[in-house]
């Protein structure tokens, strides 16, 4: 199987490898933590733009760095920053982590990982597999985030009402911006638009 490079390699590559991973690493803890407190008014319910930058940091960072990077950004969270959505006013630290959206914040990892190494396989350079790409790793989230919400609240309970159903529209926005943008940043660099499928 062909690995392809990843659009940070492409973007920031230089001669201190470990420098520009933890940079990266670092600043995409920072990004996570900004797009939690950011909310974009939508229908039906305020959208926050956090599931779209896991899935680009994933995308962009490889499978090994997303991941370290969403692994940063959780212990960060479970450490007691603010850095959820709704907190402090919600908790904070493993007892946020814990609530009815435990899950999704979990789903985060595997979500990442999934997207960087599609990325490897070439999935990131074109429009229908960057959203196949974003797609999968929004089933990874909503996987982990309703079987937790079910197991906190009950399964008679109305859990893809609260968990899935309001949020379908605005990650359908988000899978098709991601699905523009991210092969857009790979022509801006100077890279091959070729790739799988």
């Amino acid at each position: 199987m062909t690995l392809y490079p990843t659009l940070a390699d492409r973007t920031f590559s230089g001669r201190n490898a470990a420098l520009r991973n933890v940079a990266l690493v670092v600043a995409g803890s920072l990004a996570l933590w900004l797009s939690a407190k950011l909310q974009v008014p939508f229908y039906p319910v305020p959208m926050t733009m956090q599931t779209f930058v896991v899935l680009v940091i994933g995308t962009a960072f490889g499978w090994r760095l997303g991941a370290a990077t969403v692994a940063l950004y959780l212990v960060e969270g479970a450490l007691g920053l603010p850095v959820f959505a709704g907190t402090p006013e919600k908790g904070i630290g493993l007892a946020y982590m814990v609530g009815p959206t435990g899950g999704y914040l979990l789903g985060y990892l595997p979500a990442a990982a999934l997207c960087g190494f599609l990325a490897s396989c070439g999935w990131d350079r074109r429009i229908a597999t960057m959203a196949l790409s974003m797609l999968l790793g929004t089933v990874v989230i909503y996987a982990f985030g309703l079987a937790w919400l079910g197991s906190i609240v009950g399964w008679d309970k109305p859990v893809l009402a609260w968990g899935l159903y309001p949020f379908v529209l605005g990650d359908l926005l988000k899978l098709a911006l991601a699905a523009a943008v991210l092969p857009m940043a790979w022509r801006l660099s100077g890279g091959r638009p070729g790739g799988s499928l």
